[in-house]
């Protein structure tokens, strides 16, 4: 049987349109034979106007995040409303809405006890098990539930949260993902206290959302690890007290904390060695926390004796454990205000057409913080 999402009533001016599609592995095609999926009626059709480059992106891309092929790419950007279903009373046609992948249906357990991002009805844990898209009439999945390298799709009037008029598109899309997971593990997941030292592997843009928490909150020793020198001089704009690359981390936590370690670690790159990195530089009684998305097969090296007696809290932050409903506003409203530097994150703003490149270039180790693609 066909989706319902497939088979619904139709979307207005639901023609061909273009989008990122990955048919297989590693090969990923700007396409211009994809429809988005028909129109529900607690569904919202979302014009695409900016979409950020993430690496929860080429984690699909290269199969660490198995997700169902054909998939269009793409989980963070922000949009305009085109159409909504009969019964959708949340957002209406022409309102400007952030793509929120993480925003929960707010009734299952998880959504009632306060953590939405670990919603159960929400198709995002799943790496998207949905058709959200036709390429050449076949069925094909979206990112994260998503799919927002495309110029139009439809998602759940769940996943959308609306933004000001005055706040422009590339900005807004930022919130999505990289904002959102960046500065939540900081004030959500465990509400870093005033004066506290901190470490942050990783300086992509969830990495530098961090930092620029980390300083928002009044941490004291703010230390980026970062192995693209070109990156260094950004994070420290964004709060950074330190930079060094992953060799230099030992040797920079002696000199710091005396051999002791830090307070708080954040790791936002997934990989086995971070994370395990993390934990070394982080003092007994503190807290390791892991924002960066891992492969299922990837294992980390850890043993019994240490994960009793060095007390380490070793947390899992999915999107920075946020409700997308107050964080987002809150989040536009500090970037308003000078507290938070979003246009800083964009190192650069690309074409749908430039989007598997970018996905290389993210592969090789860019020195970009965020790309943003810009549709006409």
């Amino acid at each position: 049987m066909a989706s319902p999402l497939l088979c619904g009533q139709k979307n207005k001016g639901n023609s061909y349109m273009r989008a990122a599609v990955l048919s297989s592995l590693e090969d990923l095609q700007v396409r211009d034979d994809v429809k988005p999926a028909s129109l529900g009626p607690y569904d919202v059709l979302v014009t695409m106007k900016a979409a950020g480059v993430c690496r929860t992106d080429l984690s699909a891309f290269t199969g660490s995040w198995p997700s169902q092929l054909p998939l269009v790419l793409g989980h963070e950007g922000a949009g305009k409303v085109a159409a909504v279903g009969d019964h959708v009373t949340f957002v209406r046609a022409g309102q400007r809405v952030i793509l929120a992948t993480l925003k929960g249906c707010g009734s299952c357990y998880h959504c009632l006890r306060g953590q939405s991002t670990l919603c159960t009805v929400n198709d995002v844990l799943a790496g998207g098990s949905t058709p959200r898209f036709l390429t050449d009439g076949a069925p094909t999945f979206g990112m994260a539930g998503m799919g927002t390298w495309s110029e139009q799709l439809v998602v759940s009037e769940n996943n959308v949260v609306p933004f000001p008029d005055d706040v422009p598109y590339d900005i807004a899309s930022l919130i999505g993902c990289a904002v959102h997971t960046g500065v939540g593990a900081v004030t959500n997941t465990v509400k870093v206290e005033p004066g506290a030292s901190v470490v942050v592997i990783g300086g992509g843009g969830i990495g530098a959302s961090t930092i620029q928490a980390a300083r928002l909150v009044g941490a004291g020793l703010i230390v980026a690890i970062e192995p693209v020198a070109a990156k260094h001089a950004s994070l420290k704009s964004f709060g950074a007290t330190h930079v060094a690359t992953p060799d230099e981390l030992d040797d920079i936590k002696n000199e710091l904390t005396f051999g002791r370690g830090f307070d708080y670690a954040f790791e936002a790159v997934g990989r086995p060695e971070a994370i395990r990195a993390a934990w070394d530089a982080t003092r007994k009684g503190g807290s390791v926390v892991l924002s960066g998305i891992g492969g299922h097969g990837a294992r980390v090296p850890f043993n019994a004796h240490e994960l009793t007696m060095d007390a380490k809290r070793l947390i899992g932050s999915v999107g920075g454990m946020v409700d997308a409903g107050r964080d987002f506003p809150q989040y536009l409203e500090l970037w308003k205000l000078g507290k938070l530097d979003l246009e800083g994150l964009i190192t650069e703003r690309i074409s749908l057409a430039d989007a598997p490149s970018a996905m290389l270039a993210l592969n090789k180790g860019s020195d970009a913080l965020r790309q943003v693609i810009i549709f006409d």
